[in-house]
């Protein structure tokens, strides 16, 4: 039976969308609008005002190699990030659907992380892993582990990777404990009953069918990664030590608001949020489309 909503006038359903339409016209349009504008021109000698230059600012930048080195971080910081928060969310969304004993409470504790800030969330890994304050990096330095994040663009990589996929691992967990609780039971139990055990059956019939809820959490984690990680970095490094951490989104942020150059911060911003657009519908069009099939 299809099941529609039948208003008597026209003016109801608009007045009901008005709402939606107009914070998406401010919040979103308007502001994307304003950043292709600002990516064709750039400011005078005195800052007085804008020149229209065209496409120049794109010129420079595909031909400055501090911006392709950035782009190259980001792709890894996204496909790292992404990758290590959905698996340890997976995991731990296969233990607590187990029958255990105060299941709840595990659940309850392992999505309070969701509620952080990112900047808070920065904080707490500076209070663990900091070489001077924090309790592993003084431990690490103590037993001849060289640790110091601030002089090494590995280890700072590694923290900020870190920080940002434990801030989105609850995220994950909820949707993979909702999408295996979702599962019937008896596809299960007739697996079992065939002789499908532990992983070989977790690999062949479960994660299947979590395909649809891992594809979504993907481009979820990607935007995420891509966007929403500026706190946490720029709290835990600044996008140093040198550039080693500085993503796209630092490096937006770094020429827009630091160095005042409105031109190219906002060409950043426009390849940026086309990069994120085109591999959205790249995974939408490939992986989703294998997932219904």
């Amino acid at each position: 039976m299809d099941r529609r909503t039948v208003f008597n006038g026209r003016l109801l359903p608009v007045v009901l969308l008005l709402p939606q339409l107009l914070l998406t016209l401010f919040f979103f349009y308007w502001p994307a609008g304003e950043a292709v504008w600002s990516s064709l021109t750039t400011q005078d000698a005195f800052g007085q005002g804008s020149v229209f230059v065209g496409l120049d600012n794109f010129r420079d930048l595909f031909s400055d190699p501090l911006y392709l080195n950035s782009i190259v971080r980001t792709v890894f910081f996204c496909l790292t990030v992404s990758a290590l928060a959905m698996s340890l969310a997976l995991a731990l969304a296969v233990f607590a659907d187990r029958r255990i004993a105060g299941r709840g409470v595990y659940r309850t504790l392992l999505i309070w992380p969701y509620a952080i800030a990112p900047a808070m969330s920065a904080v707490l890994f500076l209070f663990v892993l900091n070489p001077r304050v924090g309790l592993l990096g003084r431990w690490l330095n103590r037993h001849g582990v060289a640790w110091d994040y601030t002089l090494n663009g590995n280890q700072a990589m590694l923290m900020v990777v870190s920080a940002s996929a434990w801030k989105q691992v609850s995220y994950n967990f909820i949707f993979f404990l909702a999408g295996l609780q979702s599962i019937p039971r008896a596809v299960i139990e007739a697996a079992r009953m065939d002789g499908a055990k532990g992983w070989h059956r977790f690999r062949t019939i479960t994660f299947p069918l979590l395909s649809p809820t891992t594809f979504f959490l993907l481009v979820v984690n990607v935007v995420y990664a891509a966007f929403d990680t500026f706190g946490t970095i720029y709290a835990l490094t600044q996008g140093g030590p040198g550039k080693d951490t500085e993503t796209l989104v630092i490096k937006v942020f770094r020429d827009g608001v630091i160095n005042q150059d409105i031109g190219s911060s906002s060409a950043q911003s426009v390849v940026l949020m086309f990069g994120v657009i085109m591999v959205t519908a790249i995974q939408f069009r490939f992986m989703g489309r294998k997932t219904l099939s």
